[in-house]
């Protein structure tokens, strides 16, 4: 079995792409319920499983591809970021569904695919999804640091807010 043919290349992006949708629905029937912490950190850290892919020898990548796959990972971010809002309702805080984040999401997912068909055809599928998996666990964990920066701010109003109330 050749894991560098075209058609590992295929079906992986397939996969990406059926995970940026799901992505894309699960985003929207959260922004239903109130944020939490725990529903902030628990992605990325649930995510960060994923490096144990690394132990396999045809994941690894150099140093070099670990801060380019974070660096461009860190820089996708910047877009999820911009987008991702929360708002106060109820006594409670929630996140604001933004129209363009689905827009946001296919860009990223349509210039990762992009990049996957020019490094695909030049370093091995293994090493390929080493990369991805960084740049997509930087992006993750980047996007999310700064949404519960926003989420804490926003908690510590509330708090303000009811100790004047009472």
């Amino acid at each position: 079995m050749n894991l560098n043919s075209p058609l590992f290349l295929i079906l992986s992006t397939i996969v990406a792409a059926i995970m940026a949708s799901t992505m894309i629905f699960v985003r929207m029937k959260a922004s239903e319920k109130p944020a939490s912490v725990k529903k902030i950190i628990l992605p990325p850290l649930f995510m960060s499983t994923g490096a144990l892919m690394f132990i396999f020898p045809m994941f690894r990548v150099s140093f070099g591809d670990v801060v380019e796959a974070l660096t461009v990972g860190v820089i996708f971010s910047v877009f999820l970021i911009k987008f991702s809002k929360f708002e106060i309702r109820d006594n409670d805080i929630y996140l604001i569904p933004s129209k363009s984040f689905v827009f946001i999401l296919l860009g990223l997912l349509l210039l990762r695919i992009i990049i996957k068909l020019i490094i695909g055809s030049k370093i091995s599928f293994g090493e390929t999804s080493g990369m991805f998996f960084l740049l997509g666990f930087g992006m993750i964990f980047t996007w999310r640091i700064a949404m519960l920066y926003k989420f804490m701010k926003l908690k510590n109003i509330l708090k303000k807010e009811n100790v004047y109330q009472n």
